[in-house]
C-alpha cells in the first residue's frame, strides 16, 4: 500500500508539471512574438504544411482510384482558379470538395 503522503506528493508534482507546462506557452509568447526565427518561420510554415498536406492527399487519393489522379487534378485546379478569381478561400474549398465528390462517386449527380 502506498503512504499517503506519498501519494498526494507524486499528486502535487505531477499537477505542477501538467500546470506549467501548459502555462509555458503564455509565459514565452512575447520573448517568442518577437524573435526573429519566429517571425520566419510564422511567414513559412502556413504554406508550407499546407502544401505537404495537399501532397500527401493527393498522391493518397490517387493511388486508390482506379481512374488515375484525374478527379484529384481537377479539383485541385478548380480550387486554384476559383481562388485567383475570386479571392473567396470558402468558395474555392466548397466548389472543389464537391467537384471532387462528384468526379470520385459518378452516382451522385444524377
Amino acid at each position: 500500500m502506498i503512504d499517503t503522503p506519498y501519494a498526494l506528493g507524486v499528486l502535487a508534482a505531477m499537477a505542477l508539471v501538467t500546470f506549467g507546462l501548459r502555462a509555458l506557452p503564455f509565459l514565452a509568447a512575447r520573448f517568442l512574438q518577437r524573435h526573429p526565427l519566429v517571425q520566419r518561420l510564422g511567414r513559412f510554415l502556413p504554406l508550407a504544411i499546407m502544401t505537404l498536406l495537399l501532397l500527401h492527399t493527393l498522391v493518397g487519393s490517387a493511388r486508390q482510384n482506379p481512374a488515375g489522379p484525374w478527379a484529384e487534378l481537377a479539383a485541385v485546379t478548380a480550387v486554384v482558379v476559383l481562388q485567383w478569381w475570386r479571392r473567396h478561400a470558402l468558395l474555392s474549398i466548397l466548389a472543389g470538395t464537391a467537384l471532387y465528390v462528384l468526379l470520385r462517386n459518378p452516382g451522385l449527380a444524377g
